[in-house]
């Protein structure tokens, strides 16, 4: 395979790895959460992914650090993705079943893949659009589902929604920021949403937490949240944030795979139906191949990189061995192979 293409598969794989570890996280929080307040799951959930964090950061000169001008956007995604979303979550899971609530979660990638067709200007072609069509529909099976399960199932359902929307915003945000150091994003992302959410639960007096349900959820938070947010902005960075989006879609099934699991055995013939359809959705945009000519415009910014992509052709004296960073300049130039829309492949269609 030319050496060009390896970002897509690289970008795939880091994006199921973000999937499973988010995916298992699901069920998992709504048997640990059950009886606890939502901003305290958060709270505890994102002190995990901080912690995890501090260990996973690297010095300047292996990732690019976060700059002053990145600030509104992290505490943007702090409130949608460390807030709302797991507030949301936690909420609706205890309200509605675990195998639906982990689908619904699917429609995170729709929404991520919309707004970076509107913001990046990344590609949206006819079957992707039918991919997104089939999820969509998927979303109106479970809804309609959960409706005909009662009034309290469908409000669950929808505080999911609510979550998915709130990721989906987040993970647009934060395509911006996938070229810093993800260790240092996942930080302080995780701890301005640990306080924010810790600070109100307080202040709503939500039941303390048992010692095991604590340490439970803070193990969840930081594989599921920690860890998974960091594969996905490093998959961010290799193919760009609809397709990290579309892959992450495999997440809620491994999530109601868990669930059935843990014991969720409300399975109905219209659950299936919206799970076969979103499930056909992800596989169909995960099928697209996108490779034509195209012109590279000279370019400066800094990220980590190597010198065997195919992009980076800059000269160092000595040249240093694998992983670096620091601000460097891309010369303009055309060429043609398969790329997916990744930091340095933006150009518009």
């Amino acid at each position: 395979m030319n050496r060009l293409s390896s970002p897509a598969l690289k970008g795939g794989f880091l994006a199921l790895l973000a999937a499973v570890l988010f995916g298992l996280s699901t069920p998992l929080v709504q048997h640990f959460g059950l009886g606890l307040g939502a901003f305290t799951t958060a709270a505890l959930l994102y002190a995990g992914a901080a912690a995890v964090a501090l260990l996973m950061r690297h010095p300047p000169e292996r990732e690019a650090a976060l700059r002053r001008s990145d600030w509104p956007r992290v505490i943007a995604m702090a409130g949608l993705g460390a807030v709302i979303g797991p507030v949301a979550l936690a909420w609706g899971l205890q309200r509605t079943s675990g195998s639906s609530a982990s689908l619904m979660l699917t429609l995170e990638a729709v929404f991520t893949v919309v707004l970076a067709w509107r913001l990046y200007g990344e590609t949206i072609d006819r079957r992707v659009g039918v991919a997104m069509l089939l999820m969509l529909a998927g979303g109106v099976a479970l809804v309609l589902e959960q409706g005909l399960a009662g009034a309290t199932q469908l409000l669950g359902l929808l505080a999911v929604l609510v979550a998915t929307v709130a990721w989906g915003v987040d993970n647009t945000l934060s395509r911006a920021v996938a070229e810093r150091d993800p260790g240092q994003v996942v930080l302080t992302k995780a701890s301005l949403g640990a306080c924010a959410t810790a600070v109100i639960a307080w202040l709503l007096a939500e039941p303390v937490p048992g010692v095991w349900a604590a340490v439970a959820l803070v193990a969840i938070g930081a594989t599921g949240y920690g860890l998974s947010l960091r594969f996905y902005l490093l998959a961010q960075r290799a193919f760009g944030s609809g397709r990290t989006g579309s892959v992450f879609a495999f997440a809620p099934f491994i999530g109601a795979a868990g669930a059935f699991v843990l014991g969720s055995r409300t399975v109905t013939w219209m659950l299936v139906v919206g799970g076969v359809l979103m499930l056909l959705g992800v596989v169909l945009h995960l099928l697209e191949n996108h490779a034509h000519e195209h012109a590279h415009t000279a370019l400066d910014h800094e990220h980590a990189h190597r010198h065997d992509d195919g992009h980076h052709l800059h000269l160092h004296d000595p040249m240093p061995a694998g992983v670096h960073s620091h601000p460097h300049r891309h010369e303009a130039m055309q060429h043609e192979h398969p790329h997916v829309p990744d930091a340095h492949h933006l150009h518009s269609h």
